[in-house]
């Protein structure tokens, strides 16, 4: 099993790793992907861990940085739908497969 990211998640990371690079350098922004990268392997080997949401989508936190995973299990691989921040535009994703 492995994962693969939604176009626009691959652009939230993308967005959310610039922000930690400008606001609090490049150690902080690679700290980021690291907790990401950590979360998504813990997913791929158990994808049942998050809570559940809408339908057959899951959420995991990071630890350390105010962001979730929302993704779905396909039986064969993890998506990741979203990486959304916890406490802006909440559902916003909702419509996202």
């Amino acid at each position: 099993m492995t994962y693969s990211l939604h176009p626009e998640a691959a652009a939230e990371l993308e967005d959310a790793f610039e922000f930690y690079r400008k606001q609090g350098g490049i150690g902080l922004a690679r700290a980021f992907l690291a907790e990401f990268e950590r979360v998504a392997v813990q997913l791929v080997a158990n994808p049942g861990f998050g809570t559940p949401t809408n339908g057959d989508r899951r959420s995991f936190p990071l630890r350390r940085f105010p962001y979730s995973l929302i993704y779905r299990s396909t039986g064969t691989d993890i998506v990741i739908l979203v990486v959304g921040h916890q406490h802006r535009r909440p559902g916003y994703w909702a419509g996202r497969n």
